[in-house]
């Protein structure tokens, strides 16, 4: 069942994790796929006031808003949960991670498809917005507070607003990364900034240097003067 493989990837993803009863008594995120799984079904059969219904009820016992219409892969995992929201036409492949805050949202009251598509092994930071009818291929990671409004192609990196790909890389199936920030991420703007640091750093130095010269020759200057009035006594 997908459910279970919802509980069993929490081990992987989360070190916090103790046993399966901690698990389902515990975990926002876990109760909340818990409620979708059940809501998903109902709304296939035609249920779906009622599928409606118990998402809302979801909503209120955990923080997270799932639609039951939308479609979501195997071993999907929200960690911490609180705020996070995925609209109705929103599609999740396998193996996916969003943290809290993350929304799936829409940028168009038109019916249709207005939500995103994630592809597989995927991890959403907190505070993530990805918005509009825009796809996300596989492997991608979304930096914490992004804003995504453009389609991504696979294995990328994604930070800022609006969102632009720091780093095309390939990512392994079995790789995670924390809140979705990795160490080699090469960002033009950090390095701008890091640059202008140095410069500013080598510009102090020098007037140091400078300033300790002039000190020098001024206090020279001094007991020249110094010694020329001992002289005319």
């Amino acid at each position: 069942m997908k459910f279970i493989e919802d509980i069993q990837c929490v081990f992987e993803r989360d070190p916090s994790a103790r046993n399966t009863f901690e698990i389902i008594t515990c975990y926002s995120g876990v109760q909340a796929m818990l409620f979708y799984r059940l809501t998903h079904r109902l709304w296939l059969l035609k249920l779906k006031w009622l599928a409606r219904f118990i998402s809302m009820l979801a909503r209120w016992f955990t923080g997270i808003e799932i639609h039951p219409s939308a479609v979501i892969g195997r071993r999907f995992f929200i960690d911490h949960g609180m705020g996070v929201v995925i609209g109705e036409t929103a599609e999740i492949g396998d193996d996916c991670t969003l943290y809290h805050g993350v929304t799936l949202g829409g940028t168009s009251w038109q019916k249709g498809k207005r939500h995103p598509t994630l592809g597989n092994n995927i991890v959403i930071g907190a505070g993530a917005k990805i918005l509009g009818p825009i796809t996300l291929g596989d492997n991608v990671r979304v930096g914490s507070n992004s804003v995504v409004v453009k389609s991504t192609n696979g294995s990328q990196t994604v930070v800022g607003v609006p969102g632009r790909v720091l780093k095309e890389k390939n990512v392994e199936s079995d790789h995670f990364d924390p809140y979705a920030v990795g160490d080699d991420v090469d960002d033009p703007s950090v390095k701008a900034i890091n640059s202008i640091l140095i410069h500013l750093h080598d510009v102090d130095a020098q007037l140091n240097k400078v300033s300790k010269k002039l000190n020098i020759k001024d206090q020279s200057d001094n007991s020249s003067v110094d010694d020329l009035e001992i002289e005319s006594k």
